[in-house]
């Protein structure tokens, strides 16, 4: 069985003690139950990993020593998904699914058509982006990933439109009434690609002109409209075939 990966703010070096405490030490103590002389993993959420062995077991912390640490490079090429705010009940799981997949950084965006609205009360768009990036944390270490994705601030289609023009980056704008399919796009001309997903009831074509005069490509994701949910981490699991992004395999 393989090791569990705990996430920390630093890594310790081979021969050295680390103190894993917090949410992560009561995780590992309390839920885990990991036991003395039990192997885990440590990861900085950055590409770093450490092995360790549990030395001490509190009852809301672990002592670990280190016995091997190493790097993991970044996927490439980068990904960053724009993901219109889903409904209440599926807006966590929107960011599970597309963190288990790989997904590199996340921008949450209040499209028009967005059901859910984060922009309203006072400190709804904050708490919306701390859950989104607890989810994010979460999702990382069950799918053993070496680094946990990014999540920006929630951006409105004004802003969206320059941030994405700011990035050397081709843009992709998953939307059903391309005629051209997501396996025709050509993503070997830039080194980051932009995945743009709309909300449940679709992209505005206001939305749409604005992207596309920015510079984004509009394509086919498939024969079948995916709920705004799930979109994402299809896209992903073609565009681990379609690139070089699959060429890793997770810690052992």
């Amino acid at each position: 069985m393989a090791a569990t990966v705990f996430l920390a703010e630093s890594l310790p070096a081979p021969g050295e003690e680390y103190l894993l405490a917090g949410d992560e030490g009561r995780h590992a103590a309390a839920v885990r139950r990991v036991r003395t002389g039990e192997e885990l993993v440590l990861s900085d959420g950055a590409g770093g990993f450490a092995r360790c062995s549990a030395v001490v077991v509190g009852k809301a912390d672990v002592t670990v020593r280190c016995t091997e640490t190493w790097t993991v490079p970044p996927a490439s090429p980068r990904v960053v998904l724009v993901q219109a705010l889903p409904k209440s009940e599926r807006s966590e799981l929107a960011v599970e699914l597309a963190t288990e997949a790989g997904i590199d950084a996340i921008v949450p965006w209040q499209a028009s058509r967005c059901v859910s609205r984060w922009d309203g009360a006072k400190g709804k768009a904050e708490k919306g982006v701390a859950r989104w990036r607890a989810v994010a944390r979460s999702a990382a270490k069950q799918a053993r990933r070496a680094y946990v994705p990014e999540i920006h601030d929630l951006v409105t289609t004004r802003e969206l439109v320059p941030l994405l023009t700011s990035m050397d980056a081709n843009v992709v704008v998953l939307h059903e009434g391309s005629a051209v399919p997501l396996g025709e796009v050509d993503f070997s001309v830039t080194e980051t690609i932009v995945i743009v997903v709309g909300p449940e009831g679709g992209i505005s074509p206001e939305e749409l002109e604005a992207l596309v005069g920015m510079g984004a490509q509009p394509a086919l994701l498939g024969p079948t409209v995916l709920r705004t949910s799930t979109a994402a981490a299809v896209a992903l699991g073609a565009l681990g075939v379609m690139t070089d992004r699959w060429s890793g395999t997770p810690p052992d």
